[in-house]
């Protein structure tokens, strides 16, 4: 049973949870003014503000924990920058009373600590383009110990009851805790708690894979290929972001895979892009691993060096999977 007393479910629900209810406040203000990361995009606004709100909740009540996550202040603190630190700013006014833009790059430079033996790990939107699109993302945070992932939570804006695309709907906090299962609530309440478990389905035939619009996430020729060799008759489910495990971990698909891309051969992932998605689906029964079998290894700093890409299924699907990606010689 989960235990939503325990100070850092607490803590990481809530964070996610304003977090969360940040990032769609910058998309509904400034969606359709611009597209690009490199510019004062929403997904600009909305990554920056977001770390910067956990940053600030982390210095409030666990001044000694680091974080790890992917954004840095360097760009945003720059000389020149001052429009773009102003508009952060504001954003993360809403939720940090009488925030300053010195304490904004202060919180957000806090990400790019190097991992210790207890962190936290943060991707304040994963699915840049999902979010863009005004379609699935989420915000994903994860409290890794001992090089074990603890504790992890999605806020999935766009998904209720953990796996139902709804736009503008209530939305989805999902929380997974080591030992204590996988559970969601809404995102607009967070009182009941509804458990998470994986599918039964072990047939590798009627595997609904989730698979990314995104093209580059993957080297979607393989993904073909595998489709082929295990003669997969499901269709996909298609969306992006860590919202994947969420799905996953309800029961409403089987299958994910990171293939590498044939354009990035040496690309290994982060783990701000794993963690909380990992413990998600392995506390609703699923397993994790590189695309060899292998667990990950989370004693590698800030990506995981010694993994080449990820399979996350139901379990009952794992050999299977695993075994046919290394007849195609992944």
């Amino acid at each position: 049973m989960l235990d939503i007393h325990y100070p850092e479910t607490r803590f990481a629900l809530e964070s996610v949870r304003q977090a969360t209810y940040l990032v769609r406040q910058v998309q509904v203000e400034m969606l359709g003014k611009a597209i690009s990361k490199s510019d004062h995009s929403p997904v600009t606004v909305g990554d920056y503000a977001a770390q910067a709100l956990i940053g600030s909740l982390l210095e409030r009540y666990y001044p000694d924990d680091v974080l790890v996550a992917e954004e840095d202040s360097r760009t945003l603190c720059s000389a020149g920058q001052e429009g773009l630190l102003d508009l952060v700013t504001g954003f993360v006014g809403r939720f940090v009373h009488d925030a300053k833009p010195e304490q904004v790059c202060r919180w957000i430079e806090r990400g790019q600590a190097r991992p210790a033996r207890r962190y936290w790990t943060l991707d304040p939107i994963d699915g840049t383009k999902g979010y863009l699109r005004g379609d699935q993302y989420a915000v994903a945070l994860a409290l890794i110990e001992d090089q074990q992932v603890q504790l992890g939570v999605l806020g999935c804006p766009n998904l209720t009851d953990a796996f139902r695309p709804d736009l503008g709907g209530p939305g989805s906090l999902v929380i997974a805790r080591r030992g204590h299962g996988s559970w969601t609530t809404s995102l607009a309440s967070a009182r009941e708690f509804d458990p998470l478990h994986v599918s039964r389905r072990a047939d590798p035939t009627m595997a609904r894979l989730l698979r990314s619009f995104e093209a580059q996430h993957t080297n979607v020729g393989k993904l073909d290929q595998l489709v082929s060799q295990l003669a997969i008759q499901a269709d996909p489910v298609r969306l992006d972001s860590q919202a994947k495990y969420a799905i996953l971990a309800a029961g409403k698909a089987e299958v994910m895979l990171r293939l590498l891309s044939a354009e990035k051969p040496d690309y290994r992932e982060k783990v701000w892009d794993i963690a909380a998605g990992s413990i998600i689906v392995e506390e609703a029964g699923g397993r994790v691993t590189d695309l060899h079998g292998k667990a990950l290894d989370f004693s590698t700093g800030r990506e995981f060096k010694n993994n080449r890409g990820i399979l996350v299924t139901n379990g009952h699907l794992q050999q299977a999977f695993l075994e046919a990606l290394a007849s195609l010689g992944v």
